[in-house]
């Protein structure tokens, strides 16, 4: 049981939608320290990028997945999980972004924990409401209810079952394929996330944007030489150069319809320019000096789903907490200053065949 538990650290407040609710006590660096998480930050520091996926991959603990066979005790039941999940976040944006496309935010519940850690890790506090559905005041007690001998990475998202009473997955990826096609029966049939006949291709595509765009941002940031700086920078470029051509004759990555891998990319998209290029060093080119990536940036804002979820300020004041030592004044850029309401004109390539 974490130090957490203690009476002394439990609050009683009222969160910002009036609710009382029970809450892990304040920030506090110099009794707790920052979450450094000094194993998470040498293996995501790689510069070969393979490596550093793998790494990144291990960071997960629990990979079950909803409605497999090997995975029989997780049946895709409408209310019986809940994902909890970082406001600011990028991989567990993708997840939510899903959720409300396919219109399951009723079937599958979420809340968020708090925006800023300290050594304990992610928390429940006021400013995003207390945790829902069991109470806990930190996540870690999520996983050590899970496993009792836990003691690694705490990391969101999380998908919860409410019936065991346990963690289903930690994997963004896994759980990102599970809302889009095992809740098929409840959600939106407008869209198909993950149609069948693109599987293979929509894992290829992903692979490769995982390793050279959603990760490929913090393999620049997060380089400690010059050469792997370098090496990491020029995949990025490249992979967004790549993707800037193939969105010249198309609406969406597949065409005219959406799939997860626009959502994967579309939220490192959207923190681009207001973190990636100014905090992470990504600055060989911006979004908006893309035509295609940018009109098609835009186009996806624009859909209430994506655009509901978004907070630019948010978003940078997310990388200045998490990454002090990339930004040790705090200071906050004031820009940049965009229109991401500026009509996309991508429409008539909706036609436009994959």
């Amino acid at each position: 049981m974490s130090a957490e538990g203690s009476a002394a650290s439990r609050l009683e407040l009222i969160d910002a939608n009036g609710e009382r609710g029970a809450y892990a006590s304040a920030v506090d660096y110099e009794v707790f320290g920052r979450y450094a998480s000094a194993d998470k930050l040498k293996k995501m520091q790689r510069a070969n990028s393979q490596d550093a996926v793998a790494a990144f991959n291990s960071l997960t603990s629990f990979r079950n997945r909803i409605g497999s066979a090997d995975s029989a005790a997780f049946a895709p039941e409408p209310g019986r999980y809940h994902l909890y999940l970082g406001k600011g976040c990028p991989f567990c944006h993708r997840v939510l972004i899903a959720l409300n496309v396919l219109d399951l935010a009723k079937i599958i519940t979420f809340s968020f924990v708090d925006d800023e850690r300290d050594g304990r890790g992610w928390a429940f506090r006021a400013r995003r409401g207390a945790d829902p559905v069991n109470g806990f005041l930190l996540l870690r007690e999520a996983y050590e209810a899970t496993d009792a001998d836990f003691d690694g990475h705490v990391s969101v998202p999380v998908l919860w079952d409410r019936r065991t009473g346990t963690i289903v997955s930690n994997n963004s990826g896994d759980i990102l394929v599970d809302v889009a096609t095992q809740f098929r029966a409840h959600a939106n049939s407008r869209f198909d996330l993950y149609p069948a006949s693109l599987r293979e291709e929509i894992e290829d595509l992903d692979a490769s944007l995982h390793a050279d765009v959603n990760f490929g941002v913090y393999a620049v940031g997060l380089s400690k030489s010059q050469a792997e700086y370098e090496s990491a920078a020029t995949r990025l470029f490249d992979r967004l150069a790549f993707l800037d051509e193939r969105l010249a004759s198309r609406r969406f990555l597949f065409g005219a319809d959406l799939t997860q891998s626009d959502i994967r990319l579309w939220v490192t998209l959207a923190r681009f320019d207001v973190a990636y290029n100014p905090i992470f060093r990504a600055n060989l080119k911006r979004l908006v000096d893309y035509p295609h990536l940018w009109g098609y940036a835009r186009d996806l804002y624009q859909i209430p789903a994506f655009r509901d979820s978004t907070d630019f300020a948010q978003h940078k004041l997310d990388y200045i907490r998490n990454f002090p030592e990339l930004t040790p004044s705090g200071i906050v850029p004031i820009g940049p200053i965009v229109d991401w309401s500026e009509p996309s004109g991508r429409e008539p390539l909706a036609g436009a065949s994959a």
